[in-house]
């Protein structure tokens, strides 16, 4: 499955955040915004208030939401409901040399940028290519979401160490009966 590279660097931003562990950090936010720095611009302050650390979290229960979804009108309900706390104002740019589209004003607040780039790349990927491709791990003690680009729609763990831990546990599990 191919899609644009922006767009698809924003599906991995969605999948980053649904999978970050949040359990009792008040300051993952912020921790999150700064190591995907990238993704704003120099001048957003990426230290988040307590109220702000909240709309980040529920951008990151919505972007779960819509991977655990089981049918197409679960998926919808779940992605418009994440796309109304966006507030896409797309402008065009070439600075990294590439013309490609940013989702939110250059001039918005930090969790308006993060959720508007979340909800206008998984909108997209999920209207493009099927709310089929998104998904969550089969590995035993593993939740995370993860967008299946495979070609044949076939993929049904996070990573490869999900895939190989599964298939280690299965052979060992056969052997022993």
């Amino acid at each position: 499955m191919n899609y644009d590279t922006y767009g698809s660097n924003a599906v991995e931003l969605a999948i980053h955040l649904a999978n970050t562990d949040r359990d009792g950090d008040p300051a993952w936010a912020g921790a999150f915004l700064r190591a995907h720095d990238e993704w704003f611009t120099p001048e957003t302050v990426l230290d988040l208030t307590p109220s702000e650390s909240r709309r980040a979290a529920a951008t990151a229960d919505l972007v779960r939401a819509v991977a655990v979804a089981g049918s197409q009108d679960e998926v919808i309900a779940r992605l418009n409901e994440l796309l109304a706390l966006a507030r896409p104002h797309p402008y065009a740019t070439d600075h990294d040399g590439e013309l490609h589209l940013h989702y939110a004003r250059p001039d918005a607040p930090a969790v308006e940028q993060l959720t508007t780039t979340v909800a206008m790349g998984l909108s997209q990927v999920v209207a493009q290519h099927g709310w089929q491709r998104l998904g969550v791990c089969s590995a035993e003690g593993c939740d995370d979401v993860y967008v299946d680009t495979s070609r044949n729609a076939s993929r049904r763990y996070c990573s490869n160490t999900c895939a190989s831990r599964s298939s280690v546990a299965a052979y060992r599990a056969r052997r022993r009966a």
